[in-house]
């Protein structure tokens, strides 16, 4: 088996290693626009530097593979040194709300677009990617967050889309939202402060709650919306 991971961050790197525990998979390859610190075990770990927000650039890394049975994408934004999580519809800022767009949304359907004849092998497969509870419109109590609220939510209409879509084109794949839970990475630092010490888990912990969610998945699971629990959540 050949698992793809989008984006080396906190949650990306973790999911890598918690992959090379699995000696099903011959590679885990890992795209990124930086070389991670850690390859963590070169002989199966190949890091392919891409953009994962430009279809060619995706494209281009994608031609170079072979069958792809495992797909996830952990690329996202939250916040940088300038922007921060809007409080307010006053705060919503055109650029901000579209980059979250961009990094939140475009490297799925590059993916999607790029590797579907990769995923034709037969093989039960997964493709996936990192979405966030935030990011469900039921589930929405609160309000705020709207750059990053929207973005998930559109996350998680293209992989719902796309599911559908694949129904028929790649009867194999289940396609699959994640919500990791909040995870110690810098994406969550500045909001940790809050959060109870049995809710804010390692990066270790979430990649392996999130490993058994995938590893349970099936075709007719397709296109839904699943915690680090193994719960669904409403769309």
């Amino acid at each position: 088996m050949h698992a793809l991971i989008a984006g080396t961050g906190g949650i990306g790197t973790a999911l890598a290693a918690r992959l090379l525990e699995d000696a099903r998979f011959d590679t885990i390859y890992l795209l990124s626009r930086s070389e991670p610190i850690s390859l963590l075990e070169p002989g199966r770990i190949c890091w392919i530097q891409t953009e994962v927000t430009d279809s060619e650039s995706v494209k281009s890394s994608v031609d170079k593979l072979g069958d792809i049975d495992w797909v996830i994408n952990t690329a996202a934004v939250l916040h940088d040194e300038n922007c921060s999580p809007e409080k307010s519809i006053n705060h919503i800022n055109k650029d901000w709300f579209l980059h979250s767009m961009e990094v939140n949304v475009l490297p799925t359907l590059y993916l999607a677009q790029h590797l579907l004849p990769k995923m034709q092998h037969g093989r039960p497969a997964v493709f996936s990617a990192i979405s966030a509870r935030v990011g469900s419109i039921e589930d929405n109590q609160l309000g705020g967050w709207y750059s990053y609220r929207a973005s998930k939510a559109a996350l998680n209409m293209c992989l719902k889309n796309i599911a559908n879509e694949w129904r028929l084109k790649l009867k194999n794949v289940s396609v699959a939202a994640l919500h990791p839970g909040t995870t110690d990475t810098e994406l969550s630092k500045p909001f940790q402060k809050n959060v109870p010490s049995e809710k804010l888990f390692s990066p270790a912990r979430t990649a392996n709650y999130l490993y058994n969610i995938l590893d349970s998945l099936t075709p007719e699971k397709s296109g839904r919306f699943w915690a680090w629990d193994g719960n669904e959540i409403e769309w």
